[in-house]
Parts: C-alpha cells; sequence; structure tokens
C-alpha cells in the first residue's frame, strides 16, 4: 500500500499543471464571474471581464507559437504561475496588466488595427485600401508633431 501511494504522489506531483490548470483557469473563473454579475459591484465585473480578455489574449499568443512554446518544458508551469497571479484576488495580476499594458494602448492606440470602409451611401464610388491608407498618411502628416513626450 505504501508503495502505491507513493507512485499515486508522483503521478499527481509530475502531472499538477493538468489537473490544476483547468480548475485555476477556467473552473474559477467562470464561477466568480457568475457571482460578479449577480452583484451590484461593477468592481468585480470588470476584474473578470479583464481576466477573459487577457485569458482569451494568452490563449491567442499560445495558439499562434505553440510549436516554439513545445519546446520549452517549464511552459505549462509558468502559465499556470501567470494564471494564478491573474486570477487570484490577493495579487489583482489582471487588473495590473490590464491597466499598465492593454488600457494605454487601446485608449491611444498608434497602429489602426482594423480597417472599415467609409461610404457615404450606396452608389458612392468604393473605398479601397490604397485610397483609405492614402487618405490615413494625409491626415497623419498634418498632425505630424516632432516632440511628443505625452505630457
Amino acid at each position: 500500500m505504501g508503495n502505491s501511494g507513493n507512485n499515486l504522489l508522483a503521478v499527481i506531483a509530475k502531472n499538477i499543471d493538468v489537473l490544476a490548470m483547468p480548475l485555476v483557469s477556467l473552473v474559477y473563473p467562470l464561477y466568480a464571474s457568475i457571482r460578479a454579475i449577480e452583484t451590484k459591484s461593477q468592481e468585480d465585473d470588470r476584474q473578470w471581464l479583464t481576466y477573459w480578455v487577457l485569458y482569451s489574449l494568452l490563449t491567442l499568443f499560445e495558439l499562434t507559437f505553440y510549436k516554439v512554446l513545445e519546446l520549452l518544458p517549464i511552459w505549462s508551469y509558468a502559465k499556470l504561475a501567470a494564471i494564478c497571479w491573474l486570477v487570484l484576488p490577493q495579487f489583482n495580476g489582471a487588473a495590473y496588466v490590464y491597466e499598465r499594458f492593454i488600457r494605454p494602448f487601446y485608449r491611444n492606440p498608434q497602429v489602426k488595427i482594423w480597417y472599415v470602409p467609409r461610404k457615404k451611401d450606396v452608389f458612392s464610388k468604393p473605398d479601397d485600401v490604397l485610397t483609405a491608407a492614402d487618405r490615413e498618411s494625409r491626415a497623419r502628416r498634418s498632425n505630424y508633431m516632432i516632440f511628443d513626450d505625452g505630457y
């Protein structure tokens, strides 16, 4: 009995990331998100919306760079530690990352990611990508500042 108990503990220790990741990254945040929806406070709503945005970005990163990440044996443990930091309210990591990195980029974008054609009406000339790029470059040239310290 003692030997099989040691084997079970060894298997659990070696696979803690596989066992803990769904609980930490999905089950607890889902539960906390449902609780946040039911409260009147907007603070917890923001925490969990922020978490889901960051979790989505992390998942997209992982899907994009899967071949590189599978070469790093510590990736699953690093991801588990990062998710714990984002999820646990003692650290408030999701709010920290959002306030320091995501929000400044969103509020003051340097690069426009989405191209949305502008049409005045249905029968006007189609707004193609080259015309839009030319219009954007002219607009940027007219608003160009040599020194912009952000103050």
